[in-house]
């Protein structure tokens, strides 16, 4: 059995080739973006990224904060062999938007912000019950995602999809863009 920091380090590349994956599936293939009862869901990207580009010793970070003109310069970092460590993501469901941090070594959701609630008052004991139980939901809404999509991911990671399919399909999207 492996020591659980050995395993953490020989799989965290991982998380990363899987945010490189989700950006490459935000740009090219939204259609396929979908919750874990296969409803499609928008997904885009928010207003920062983080990219890593190992050079032997030496890590190079990149931190990206902007629009699209700024996202040229994060293609150019993959193309050079750089993957996604971090990226701030819009979910838009059901009329409903989750704006959020994954991060790729672990996958921690992390600077969450819920769609507004109902406006309760809490006057009652009822009325915050509900509003905690709704917050408790929304809360799941975006760890249930990033778990089936994740999910999906590793499915054709493990794939012959992966060398065969996905592959050439990214490193066309890095060079055309």
């Amino acid at each position: 059995m492996l020591d659980i920091s050995v395993s953490y380090n020989r799989y965290k590349f991982l998380g990363h080739e899987f945010l490189t994956w989700l950006w490459f599936l935000m740009e090219t293939a939204p259609e396929q973006l979908v919750n874990q009862n296969e409803e499609p869901v928008l997904l885009g990207l928010g207003s920062r990224i983080v990219l890593e580009n190992s050079r032997g010793e030496a890590i190079e970070t990149i931190t990206i904060k902007g629009g699209e003109s700024e996202l040229a310069e994060g293609r150019l970092a993959v193309q050079r062999g750089a993957v996604v460590t971090e990226m701030n993501v819009n979910l838009d469901y059901n009329g409903m938007v989750w704006m959020f941090d994954i991060k790729g070594e672990s996958l921690d959701v992390s600077g969450l912000k819920l769609p507004e609630s109902d406006g309760s008052d809490g006057s009652d004991k009822q009325e915050v019950e509900a509003a905690v139980l709704d917050r408790i939901d929304l809360y799941e809404t975006v760890v249930a995602f990033v778990q089936h999509t994740y999910t999906r991911f590793i499915k054709n990671r493990i794939s012959t999809e992966w060398q065969n399919t996905t592959v050439p399909r990214m490193k066309q999207w890095i060079t055309s863009s």
